[in-house]
């Protein structure tokens, strides 16, 4: 194993239905060592999963609450398009994506030097525990203290040297303001809107000696509700050297005059740290047509979207 090796990891954000054969084959031309999706594939989207999880690269997954839309609320079973008593389409979800699914667990790249660990599967995001009889059902968990207590349980037990968090909503304790990574950008503006279940794992994982180069997550949409002309804060960095990342830029495929584009956000692994992260757009050529840089550990203040 050659610690010195720059790992490519591309971290997918909110799908949304928008994922086609070509973004399969656009990691390929990256040459990215890893793919971390952070859910929200669709309304609970079968389909979309299913191509997903045929991806013959390294990868980890969380899903998000729209992987539950159907299930989890009593809105959403009331608006269900199938029959519960003959389907379940969370459950299809959960078995095709099998171990590259990490919510509450953790999945180790020995090759990598890395363990992903997943947050809580299907959050909503925010500081009230909600949805509990879904928890209950389905992970046996009832409360922000034990959901807390399966993150941290599972990176206890990573194999590897670094340990990559990976949520579908971020953690709380990165801002308040509507703007900040995942800040309440609907009334009443303002607000932490992360999961304080996450936050404390990562606070547990950390305090316990682990090495944490790297959260990453999605929910809070770039595009912000309130305000058109200003974008999201989209990263940010702990005092310890952790980079947080929010992958949310939705839509991620996009139309231009001449060619598609797909999103994706490109993290540098170096030596055990983030050395870079950027935001690219893929045209049809698979070549890298926009780049945005985020951060660089070179530079003595990063560069946020």
């Amino acid at each position: 194993m050659n610690e010195a090796k720059v790992i490519k990891i591309a971290v997918i954000g909110d799908v949304h239905d928008a994922w086609e054969a070509e973004d399969g084959e656009a990691l390929k031309h990256l040459g990215v060592d890893l793919a971390l999706f952070v859910g929200d594939f669709g309304n609970e989207s079968v389909e979309v999963v299913r191509a997903i999880a045929s991806l013959d690269i390294p990868k980890a997954v969380v899903f998000g609450n729209h992987d539950a839309w159907y299930t989890a609320t009593d809105w959403g079973r009331s608006q269900c398009p199938y029959d519960r008593t003959r389907e379940n389409w969370v459950k299809q979800q959960l078995d095709l994506m099998g171990e590259a699914h990490v919510g509450y667990s953790k999945r180790d790249f020995p090759e990598l030097n890395v363990t992903v660990v997943g947050s809580r599967p299907f959050t909503w995001g925010g500081p009230e525990w909600k949805y509990n009889d879904f928890y209950s059902e389905w992970f046996g968990v009832e409360s922000f203290e034990e959901s807390a207590r399966l993150i941290a349980g599972a990176a206890a037990e990573a194999d590897c040297e670094n340990v990559i968090f990976l949520g579908h909503t971020g953690p709380t304790g990165l801002g308040e303001a509507a703007e900040d990574p995942c800040g309440r950008d609907w009334k009443p503006l303002g607000g932490d809107w992360g999961d304080p279940d996450f936050a404390e794992a990562i606070d547990r994982t950390i305090g316990s000696g682990k090495h944490v180069p790297l959260v990453t997550f999605g929910h809070m949409h770039h595009k912000l509700r309130h305000r058109k002309k200003e974008l999201r804060k989209s990263l940010s960095v702990s005092a310890g050297g952790t980079v947080y990342v929010n992958a949310a830029s939705v839509p991620r495929i996009i139309d231009r005059e001449r060619d598609r584009l797909r999103n994706f956000s490109i993290v540098l692994l170096e030596s055990g740290s983030v050395s870079e992260v950027s935001l690219i757009w893929v045209g049809d050529d698979f070549a890298v047509a926009l780049e945005q840089i985020l951060y660089r550990r070179a530079e003595s203040k990063a560069v946020c979207s």
